[in-house]
């Protein structure tokens, strides 16, 4: 499976949202939220709290769905 280029889950097939820039680059988002804010709002997915690569950087525990 491929994995969101800004929050770093992986993306279920058949799902999400594929961008390909004019160099070639290609980029996988999971939903409109985090391709807006990648590529729109240029944020940065490590100073972005409920990215999974915020939690990675920071050594925070990731909490699972079931967890709440």
């Amino acid at each position: 499976m491929v994995k969101d280029h800004f929050t770093g889950e992986e993306i279920p097939k058949g799902t999400g949202h594929m961008y390909v820039k004019k160099d070639g680059t290609i980029y996988w988002f999971k939903n409109q939220k985090t391709e807006a804010n990648f590529l729109k709002l240029k944020r940065s997915p490590g100073k972005t709290k409920w990215t999974n690569v915020y939690h990675k950087t920071k050594k925070i525990k990731l909490r699972s769905k079931g967890d709440q």
